[in-house]
């Protein structure tokens, strides 16, 4: 360990910091990820094993602590709660990405399997965990697969139950959470557009379809294809930054 450089050392104790284990499993963990802390910690928390340093009945007690006392879920008031013992907001998109790990099918609301395997997935057992392992689910969101599924997890578990659209202004909120991380520039427009042209619910195939056309089609529509099969809403869209001189034809 001593012949370690300076980088190295800080990112060990980074990787120490964030999971609480011991400098000879964090050497292991940064030496898999090549010395990248985010690579290093994906390694650790993808481990089969993890699931098994859990504690069942900590995980029983800290449902509890949350529960609501009618049902046997975690409600709005239990979320609120866990989220000011976590030290988060609960707008902040990190509570997006755990209830992604939870695999939540509605927002504000976590099933005791939900939440209990969603914990267990990420090797939490206790608050004093859950709170040091927020670093990691927050960089989640920069790595492009795991954003693109936490995307689409997120149109699901937004929309109202029993309805097969997300109505417009919980997509445009969930959006602009989003798409802050991936830093569109195009986003107000998007957003004002839909207001005035649209007004209507978000299709699951618009939703999915609006992240392709983020990925793929560059913020000035160099590469955009009006022949392609993009949605009809998203080719308006096109035609609406060209009508207000937002981006200029042909650029």
């Amino acid at each position: 360990m001593n012949k370690l450089g300076r980088g190295h050392r800080d990112k060990l104790q980074q990787f120490m910091a964030i999971t609480g284990v011991s400098d000879k499993v964090a050497h292991q963990a940064l030496k898999a990820g090549d010395w990248h802390l985010e690579g290093a910690l994906d390694v650790y928390y993808s481990q089969p094993q993890i699931k098994s340093l859990t504690d069942s009945r900590n995980l029983e007690e800290l449902f509890n602590r949350y529960r609501d006392p009618n049902y046997d879920m975690i409600m709005a008031d239990g979320v609120d709660n866990l989220c000011t013992d976590l030290q988060v907001d609960p707008q902040d998109i990190v509570t997006l990405v755990i209830s992604w790990h939870m695999k939540a099918a509605t927002m504000c609301e976590y099933s005791k399997q939900e939440f209990v395997g969603g914990l267990q997935s990420l090797g939490i057992d206790s608050l004093e965990k859950f709170r040091e392992r927020i670093p990691y689910i927050r960089s989640e969101l920069k790595d492009d697969q795991k954003f693109r599924e936490i995307y689409i997890f997120a149109f699901g578990w937004a929309k109202e139950k029993g309805q097969k659209s997300l109505a417009l202004d919980t997509a445009i909120g969930m959006w602009k959470l989003l798409f802050a991380e991936k830093h569109w520039p195009l986003i107000d427009h998007w957003c004002e557009f839909l207001q005035a042209r649209h007004n209507k619910a978000i299709s699951r195939d618009t939703w999915a379809q609006l992240l392709e056309f983020v990925r793929t089609v560059d913020p000035q529509l160099s590469n955009y294809d009006a022949e392609g099969a993009w949605p009809y809403l998203i080719d308006e869209f096109v035609e609406y930054l060209y009508e207000n001189g937002v981006i200029q034809r042909g650029q």
